[in-house]
């Protein structure tokens, strides 16, 4: 094979391989901006935030301590919930879809109750709370971007054996075709760095991006959790006790006399 052809050929299709490479990059970059506007969208609501998190921060906890710190509800030392007499008053209302539920769930029952009881056995409550994961739009993954096509990478390939099998073979004469030889040689060098090049652009930024998504989800608590932790942190211990519990103890709540049985009143 001449070393012109062989020049023609490489040198071209280098420069294609490369602006291929930078239109990937923009696109890559593109996308990976366009996620994480979304999830800062999503994410300004707190509750969705906590969506996901570990129980003692997620949404259902939060939701539990908005209500207290609006004196909607009140906790008793064994976890149990009740509502206070401002939650009849219409004009007080949480203000937000899941802490209402989680409201109308303890004035549908007639006795105090456990978050971890309603958020178990409460049908309208979990209803709520799929409904409201459910209402967060699409977000767009930000990771690890996909392979590229293998048929693309298999012709890229074969047209780098054939160049180097050309190569090998050379035997040029004169300035020419020594130039037109060097030439094809840093195409073909230039095009098997490519490869490393490529899988650059493709993931461009996408760790940075990743890591971004991971602080805005798994940043600090909901602010209520925050508030509630500051101005009592006793009612902070309790609610997650509260949660940890699926069921009420007999005594509705009050401290057992010293001595009494458990099963004694």
């Amino acid at each position: 094979m001449h070393a012109y052809a062989l020049a023609s050929v490489a040198v071209p299709v280098t420069a294609v391989l490369y602006g291929l490479a930078g239109v990937v990059r923009r696109r890559t970059a593109a996308r990976h901006g366009r996620a994480l506007d979304r999830w800062a969208a999503v994410l300004a609501d707190p509750y969705q935030a906590a969506v996901g998190r570990w129980w003692p921060g997620d949404e259902t906890q939060a939701a539990a301590a908005r209500l207290l710190l609006d004196g909607l509800v009140t906790v008793n030392h064994r976890g149990n919930l009740s509502p206070s007499p401002a939650a009849a008053d219409p004009a007080r209302t949480p203000g937000h879809p899941l802490p209402e539920a989680l409201l109308a769930a303890l004035l549908r029952r007639t006795a105090p109750a456990t978050l971890g009881s309603i958020e178990l056995r409460d049908a309208e409550f979990q209803t709520a709370r799929r409904e409201f994961r459910a209402a967060r739009p699409a977000l767009l993954t930000v990771g690890e971007p996909a392979r590229p096509a293998r048929f693309g990478l298999y012709l890229v390939l074969a047209e780098l054996i054939l160049h180097l099998v050309g190569l090998m073979s050379l035997q040029p004469e004169g300035p020419a075709e020594w130039a037109a030889a060097w030439a094809a040689w840093a195409g073909v060098i230039a095009q098997l760095i490519w490869f490393r090049v490529y899988d650059r652009a493709r993931g461009v930024g996408w760790t940075a991006d990743a890591d971004a998504v991971q602080a805005l989800h798994h940043g600090p608590h909901h602010p209520a959790l925050q508030a509630l932790g500051v101005r009592d942190p006793e009612a902070l211990r309790r609610l997650r006790a509260s949660r940890l519990r699926t069921r009420r103890r007999r005594n509705r709540g009050r401290r057992r006399r010293a001595g009494t049985p458990a099963g004694v009143q």
